[in-house]
C-alpha cells in the first residue's frame, strides 16, 4: 500500500513535499485499486455483511487517510485544490458507511433484543416471554431493513454518477503529482511536526471537555440521568436533542483520534493505543445512534404498549453500551503521553516516509 521505507539518510534530507507525496501518491494508488471492486460489490449484492466488503473497506480506508492527510497538512497544499478535495471525500465518504452503517445497526439491535428476551444456560433474559418483545424484533428489522434497501439504491445510483468519476480523475492526477504549496519545499520535521502536534492539540483540548468523571464508574448509572450541561428535555424530539448534544462531544473526539492516528502514519509512528481508543470510541457511537433508532421505532404510530416498552429496554440497553464506552475511554486516556511533544517524540517506526501497510480503518 505505500512504498518502501526511507533510509535514515534521506528520510534526513527528505522534504514535506517528499513525504506527502509519497503517501498521497500510495493512497490514490490504494483508492483507484479498490474503487472497481467495491463498485463490483455494491452492485453484486444488497449487502447482508456486518463487515464491508474487502474492496469497499479498502476504499474506505484510503479515502479517510487521504481525507485526514488534506486536513492535518492543509498548509502545505494549494488551498483550493485540497478544500476540493476534502468536500468531494467526505461526499464518497459517507456515500460508502450508509449501508454498512445500517447492517451494523441492525445486527446490534436484534442481537441486543434476542439477548435480552432469550433464554441462556446463566438464566433468562429480562424480556424472555414479553409478549412485546417479538412483535419490537419484527418492527426493527423491517424498518432497518428498509432503510438498508434504501441506502443500497442510493449507493448504486452516486457510484455510475459524474461526481465520482470526476474524483476518481481527481485521484488519478494524485498518483502523479500533489498540488503543494511552497511551504512543502521546507525539511519534513520543521514543516509537519508543527502540523501534526496541532492535530494532537485540538484531541487534547476536545478530551478535557468530556465529562470524563461523570463517566467513572462501569456501571454509569449517573451518566443515564444527567446529561450535563445540555438543556433539559421538554418533550420526546426535546430529548432526542438533548441526548445527540451530550453524544456530540464524544463524536467529535473520535473525528479527532482518527486525525491523530492518521498524522502519526505520516510521521512514522503509528500507534496502537490510538487504534483502540478509536475502536472504542467506534462502539459508543455506534450504541448511541443504535439507541435513537430503538427510540424512533417506539413512536411508530400504533404500536402496542407492550411493543413500545420491549423497545424502551432496548434503548435503555443501548445507552448503556454508551456509558460502557466513556467509562473504557475515560479509563485509558489518562494513560497516555501527557502531551503532543510526547507523542512525536516516540522513536519512529521505520523513519519518515514509512507508514506499514495499515488494516484498520
Amino acid at each position: 500500500m505505500t512504498d518502501a521505507p526511507m533510509t535514515a539518510q534521506a528520510a534526513s534530507t527528505a522534504t514535506a513535499g517528499d513525504i506527502l507525496s509519497s503517501h498521497l501518491t500510495a493512497l490514490a494508488g490504494a483508492f483507484l485499486r479498490a474503487l472497481p471492486l467495491a463498485v463490483g460489490e455494491v452492485g453484486a449484492r444488497p449487502g447482508a455483511s456486518v463487515v464491508p466488503s474487502e474492496g469497499t473497506a479498502d476504499l474506505l480506508r484510503a479515502v479517510r487517510r487521504i481525507s485526514g492527510l488534506l486536513t492535518t497538512f492543509s498548509a502545505s497544499f494549494e488551498p483550493v485544490w485540497a478544500q476540493e478535495s476534502r468536500t468531494e471525500l467526505a461526499w464518497l465518504l459517507n456515500l460508502l458507511a450508509l449501508e454498512p452503517g445500517y447492517v451494523r445497526r441492525s445486527a446490534r439491535l436484534l442481537g441486543a433484543l434476542d439477548g435480552l428476551s432469550g433464554s441462556e444456560a446463566e438464566g433468562p433474559g429480562m424480556l424472555a416471554g414479553h409478549a412485546g418483545a417479538p412483535k419490537a424484533r419484527a418492527l426493527l428489522d423491517r424498518q432497518l431493513t428498509l432503510a438498508r434497501t434504501r441506502a443500497h439504491s442510493t449507493v448504486l445510483q452516486e457510484l455510475r454518477s459524474a461526481r465520482l468519476h470526476a474524483l476518481a480523475d481527481r485521484m488519478t492526477l494524485l498518483v502523479a503529482e500533489a498540488p503543494l504549496a511552497e511551504s512543502a519545499d521546507g525539511r519534513a520535521g520543521a514543516v509537519l511536526v508543527p502540523q501534526a502536534a496541532a492535530a494532537f492539540g485540538a484531541l487534547a483540548a476536545s478530551a478535557q471537555q468530556l465529562p470524563l468523571q461523570r463517566a467513572s464508574t462501569p456501571y454509569g448509572g449517573d451518566g443515564l440521568r444527567r446529561l450535563g450541561s445540555v438543556p433539559s428535555a421538554r418533550g420526546a424530539l426535546d430529548a432526542d436533542a438533548a441526548l445527540a448534544a451530550d453524544d456530540a462531544p464524544w463524536h467529535r473526539t473520535r473525528g479527532l483520534v482518527k486525525r491523530a492516528r492518521y498524522a502519526l502514519e505520516v510521521c512514522g509512528r503509528p500507534s496502537a493505543v490510538l487504534d483502540e481508543l478509536d475502536r472504542v470510541l467506534l462502539r459508543h457511537q455506534e450504541a448511541s445512534e443504535a439507541a435513537v433508532t430503538a427510540a424512533t421505532a417506539a413512536r411508530t404510530p400504533r404500536i402496542t404498549p407492550a411493543t413500545a416498552y420491549v423497545l424502551g429496554v432496548v434503548h435503555a440497553d443501548q445507552r448503556l453500551e454508551v456509558e460502557a464506552a466513556r467509562y473504557a475511554f475515560g479509563r485509558r486516556w489518562p494513560e497516555l503521553p501527557p502531551g503532543t511533544e510526547a507523542w512525536l517524540e516516540l522513536p519512529p517506526a521505520e523513519g519518515w516516509g514509512a507508514a506499514a501497510e495499515s488494516r484498520t480503518v
